[in-house]
């Protein structure tokens, strides 16, 4: 047990909570973007869908990084790119800028979340790990829950570039602290491994062309979609053949053969798909006709991080005992329930009727992460939990990625569709976000059915049950 376990904790806290606060703190702030720079709302989607995709690309480094520089060099790296990127997106002078700014921050938030994590797993004795492991987590999950009342909250009163520079301080703090408290870390013997950088440039091409087959839809060209779509799927393929067969590749793709570890993951698309897709918009469902402050939309998420907080461990617990089927289809179920509220709220709806999907949302939140992560990891074996960590990190954030690009072109369809019936701009814009809640709960509904397929008793380790 290292010294000062509890400030080592802290400073590993900041760290994440301030990558994962940025994750949504600046959603709120998107309309105030939007008209500062003029443009539609499918261009300032890239403020959101760049950080996603950069974040996805530099997650395959993290274990060579890692073996490379040892966890002290990579978090204090990992930190600092993270702040010079939050520097650049609060000077940032037109949307270009600010979207190639984000792409710098995520390459170091990236890294933050799961290299915090593994310095913890190796600092703590399992009969403490849990504990620290449970605070952690709050700092994980809180940070997107608290962001978009920050957000709003800073927006308000000094502008959307403040979301970025309150990360500035932090930033430096947390460095600081890592010099102080993360020190012994130096020790730390690291083995350096060759680079696969053919499997990055694979790997990048994968991603590159999911994303470009989604944003080909709003070419109306099917052509161009199909090729993308196509290319991708042979891309993995490929991927998937490279690391079953090479030492040491730069993602271990094996994972995908528990079908424990497919059902798990599949509901970890699904419902980022349909989460970032759907809340998206809801900053400008509340900013646009029913002509609420950034603050106050804000403030009007904030029940949902206070019931996240309330029901989290809750949820935790609960996983530990293994009930995760019935746990996560409550999840699900609540999920949709609240984006099927968000898509009825209309003007004059009394705020009672904003705060309720909130609430409602932030339970079933807490109710479906939890434990398909623990189905998740129980699924593979020791030697592959940390590829499974990152794999899941990958596909949150590419699902995310994929859902706002999603939900993107399905506005524009919609809102031309009521412009075309004779509606005003302001109401047809209402009407399209309305619809497109309601078409991220029918998406959310979907992950009931891998949710069947998922244990109900408390998964065994598969390498526990080779040694039976």
């Amino acid at each position: 047990m290292v010294k000062n376990a509890s400030l080592v904790l802290l400073t590993l806290m900041l760290g994440t909570s301030m990558a994962a606060i940025d994750s949504s703190i600046v959603n709120v702030s998107l309309p105030v973007i939007r008209h500062q720079f003029g443009v539609d709302v499918d261009e300032v989607e890239w403020v959101i869908t760049a950080y996603m995709i950069s974040f996805c690309l530099f997650i395959p480094l993290i274990n060579w990084l890692k073996n490379r520089i040892g966890y002290f060099w990579l978090f204090i790296a990992s930190v600092a790119v993270f702040t010079l990127g939050s520097l650049l997106c609060s000077l940032s002078q037109s949307l270009t800028m600010l979207v190639i700014a984000r792409v710098i921050q995520a390459a170091g938030g990236g890294s933050i979340s799961p290299t915090s994590l593994a310095i913890l797993s190796e600092t703590f004795p399992p009969e403490r790990r849990g504990n620290a492991v449970g605070w952690w987590g709050i700092g994980n999950v809180m940070g997107p829950a608290l962001g978009p009342t920050l957000g709003g909250v800073l927006t308000h009163y000094f502008g959307w570039q403040s979301v970025f520079y309150v990360n500035i301080p932090i930033g430096i703090i947390t460095i600081g602290m890592t010099f102080r408290y993360l020190s012994f870390l130096r020790s730390r013997p690291h083995t350096p491994q060759p680079f696969d950088f053919s499997g990055l440039i694979w790997f990048s091409a994968t991603i590159i062309s999911i994303q470009y087959a989604i944003s080909a839809i709003s070419r109306k060209s099917a052509w161009l979609q199909g090729v993308a779509g196509l290319a991708a799927i042979l891309l993995f393929g490929w991927l998937y053949l490279r690391s079953s067969r090479k030492k040491n590749p730069l993602l271990d793709l094996t994972v995908f053969r528990s079908s424990g570890f497919n059902v798990a993951a599949i509901i970890v698309i699904i419902r980022s798909v349909a989460l970032y897709g759907g809340m998206f918009f809801l900053p400008f469902l509340l900013q646009g006709l029913l002509g609420y402050t950034t603050i106050q939309s804000g403030l009007l998420m904030l029940p949902n991080a206070l019931t996240m907080l309330v029901s989290r461990p809750y949820a935790g617990k609960k996983a530990d005992e293994g009930l995760i089927r019935n746990i996560s289809i409550t999840g699900i179920l609540l999920t949709a329930i609240s984006m099927y509220f968000f898509s009825r709220i209309n003007v004059g709806n009394a705020i009672f009727w904003i705060i309720l999907p909130m609430v409602i949302r932030g339970l079933g939140m807490s109710l479906l992460v939890a434990p398909v992560s623990t189905a998740l990891l129980n699924s593979v074996t020791h030697e592959q939990t940390a590829t499974a960590t990152s794999m899941n990190s990958l596909l949150q954030q590419l699902g995310g990625s994929v859902g706002i690009a999603i939900f993107g072109v399905l506005h524009q369809f919609i809102d031309s569709h009521y412009l075309d019936k004779g509606y005003n701009a302001p109401i047809a814009e209402h009407f399209a976000l309305q619809d497109g809640f309601l078409i991220s709960a029918f998406v959310i509904a979907l992950a009931l059915i891998p949710a069947l397929h998922l244990p109900e008793k408390k998964a065994v380790h598969i390498k526990e049950n080779l040694q039976t």
